[in-house]
C-alpha cells in the first residue's frame, strides 16, 4: 500500500491524471480501471476517476499487479551541511540540485544522498522525502531544513504550517523599483489554462510578500525577499505579477540568464528539542554576492 498526501500545486488535479503524474510508468487509462476497481482511496473513501483532489487529502494506493514501485536508492553523492546537531541538519542546496525524486528524475536527487549519509530519517508519506520539511524549487538555491527524527519531522513542519517560520530570500529581479520595498499582498491559484503554473486570481489562497531594495542597475534589482505565507511558486507568482519577473525563471516568462537567480538565504524556527530560535543561514552565491552593496 502507498500513500500520497495532495500537495498545495496538485490541488484541483483529476484523480486518474495525479497517479499518472506520480507513477508514469503506468498509464492514466490503467489507473482509471484501479480506481473504479476500489484500488484508491482518498481519505479512506472509494473515489471516482473524476474527483478532484484538495490539497492534505490522503491518497491511499493499492498498486496494480505489475506496478513496480520506484524505491529511493542511496547514493554517495556530496550533501554541503552548514548546520547539524541531533535533531536537525541545515543544508545549502545548489541550483542544480532537485530535491527529491519524481516521474522521469528518479535518481541523483538530494533525498538519494541524504539517506546514503544518514541512516533512521523519517519518511512519512511517499517516502521520497527522508527527513524534508519544506521544499525549494530545482532552480532556486539556499538553506534547506532536515529533521532527522520523527517528532523533529512534526514540530517543524507545524511551525511551517502555522507561519511560525521565518524566510528570506534575495531574488533579482527585472526592472527597478520608485520605492524601496513594499507588500505584495495577492491571492494565488493554480492557472486553468496550465496546471503547473501558479497565478494570482480572484478565489485563490491568501499570500502575502515583503520585499525590500538592496541595490539596482539599469535595467535590474537585488531584492531581500520576506514570504509570510508558504504558496507554491509564490515569490515567482508575486513578482510577476508586479511587474518584475525573477531573472533565469524562464517558466514565468523571465529572461534567460546564468542560472534562476532566486536563494534561500537564512531560516529561523523554534528547534524542535529546545524551543529555543535557530537561524540556519546559507553562504551567499557569487552570482548574488557580486550584486550587493554592503548587505
Amino acid at each position: 500500500m502507498r500513500k500520497h498526501a495532495v500537495e498545495e500545486y496538485e490541488e484541483g488535479t483529476r484523480l486518474d491524471k495525479l497517479l499518472a503524474q506520480l507513477e508514469d510508468s503506468i498509464s492514466r487509462s490503467q489507473w482509471q480501471r484501479q480506481i473504479t476497481g476500489g484500488g484508491v482511496k482518498v481519505d479512506g473513501e472509494e473515489a471516482k476517476v473524476s474527483y478532484r483532489v484538495s490539497e492534505g487529502e490522503q491518497i491511499e494506493i493499492d498498486p496494480p499487479e505489475d506496478f513496480r514501485p520506484h524505491d529511493l536508492r542511496p547514493q554517495d553523492l556530496p550533501i554541503d551541511v552548514v548546520y547539524e546537531d541531533e535533531h536537525v541538519i541545515g543544508v545549502d542546496k545548489k541550483s542544480s540540485t532537485v530535491v527529491h525524486p519524481g516521474p522521469g528524475n528518479w535518481e541523483g536527487t538530494l533525498a538519494n544522498a541524504l539517506i546514503f549519509h544518514y541512516e533512521d530519517l523519517p519518511r512519512p508519506d511517499d517516502g521520497l522525502r527522508p527527513g524534508i520539511v519544506h521544499r525549494l524549487d530545482k532552480g532556486t538555491s539556499g538553506i534547506l531544513v532536515v529533521a532527522r527524527t520523527g517528532l523533529a519531522y512534526e514540530h517543524i513542519s507545524n511551525q511551517f504550517k502555522e507561519r511560525s517560520v521565518d524566510k528570506e530570500y534575495l531574488a533579482l529581479v527585472e526592472g527597478t523599483f520608485a520605492e524601496e520595498g513594499g507588500l505584495i499582498d495577492a491571492p494565488i491559484g493554480r492557472d486553468p489554462k496550465s496546471p503547473t503554473i501558479m497565478t494570482v486570481k480572484f478565489g485563490g489562497k491568501e499570500s502575502q510578500t515583503e520585499f525590500f531594495v538592496i541595490s539596482e542597475s539599469d535595467d535590474s534589482t537585488l531584492l531581500r525577499v520576506k514570504p509570510h505565507t508558504g504558496r507554491t511558486h509564490q515569490i515567482r507568482v508575486h513578482m510577476d505579477y508586479i511587474g518584475h519577473k525573477i531573472a533565469g525563471d524562464e517558466r514565468y516568462g523571465g529572461r534567460p540568464y546564468s542560472r534562476f537567480m532566486l536563494h534561500s538565504r537564512r531560516i529561523t524556527f523554534a528547534h524542535p528539542k529546545t524551543g529555543e530560535k535557530l537561524t540556519l543561514e546559507s553562504p551567499i552565491p557569487p552570482e548574488f554576492a557580486e550584486l550587493m552593496n554592503g548587505d
